[in-house]
């Protein structure tokens, strides 16, 4: 099976890292208050097609890495993309992949604390994907 994934759209990310929220280093993103990293490579959540005809690459509603849309001969600048006749809506930012399984994360977190926190600085979060979901709907 492989690793869970989630997009990150850089104006969030840009919000964030200003307001201390997740740190950012050598292509690792932490969240910092739940010290859960992801390893980061740039990518695109492809909106829409714009210009009216089918979408023969198959990239609409998809996140894909900034590396395969070169491969297809996209050009992107801001919020567009253009690939042969096809032009698209984008929303640009990075792809994260979480650094270890989420037991390994637990597990890191345990250990690292000398004294527990107290329950409601924890969430209660039983997979990557709640513990993400609690920090996005904290710092929307």
């Amino acid at each position: 099976m492989s690793k869970n994934r989630v997009f990150f759209p850089q104006e969030a990310l840009d919000r964030w890292l200003l307001n201390g929220e997740v740190e950012l280093a050598q292509g690792l993103l932490t969240i910092q208050s739940e010290r859960r990293r992801y390893h980061l490579v740039e990518a695109a959540r492809v909106m829409a097609e714009v210009s009216g005809t089918p979408d023969p690459y198959d990239v609409m509603g998809k996140v894909k890495t900034i590396g395969f849309l070169s491969e297809l001969g996209a050009s992107l600048l801001g919020e567009s993309m253009v690939i042969a006749d096809n032009a698209y809506e984008v929303v640009p930012g990075w792809l994260g992949s979480p650094v270890g399984s989420f037991a390994e994360h637990r597990a890191e977190r345990s250990a690292s604390n000398s004294s527990p926190p107290p329950p409601s600085a924890l969430p209660s979060a039983g997979s990557d994907e709640q513990l993400l979901a609690s920090f996005l709907v904290r710092n929307r």
